[in-house]
């Protein structure tokens, strides 16, 4: 899955930096799984507040992460704890299928 690691590792990088940011006690749990159809990554924390996308304004200190993670993921999304106590950010990444090519 060697396809998926730049796309993976930049969303990674942007929800692992929204915990520094906006978590308190700025820790969480990663959560890799590989799937016979890509990859999905899980980012828990114990902060209760979800993260709003940016309205990706070009002079804006922050608020594109999440923007980003969009751009270069097939899916995403924020499940908050039922009990109140954090949430996971997650996103998934699709391999692309490589068959053979055609020419002509």
């Amino acid at each position: 899955m060697r396809e998926l690691r730049d796309c993976a590792e930049l969303a990674l990088t942007e929800l692992v930096t929204n915990v520094v940011r906006h978590v308190p006690d700025r820790h969480c749990e990663l959560l890799i799984l590989r799937r016979p159809q890509g990859l999905r990554v899980e980012i828990a924390d114990r902060c209760p507040r979800l993260p709003r996308e940016g309205d990706g304004e070009e002079l804006a200190e922050g608020g594109r992460g999440l923007l980003i993670v969009a751009a270069v993921s097939d899916r995403w999304g924020v499940d908050p704890r039922p009990d109140g106590s954090g949430k996971t950010a997650w996103f998934e990444c699709d391999a692309k299928e490589s068959g053979p090519t055609r020419s002509g």
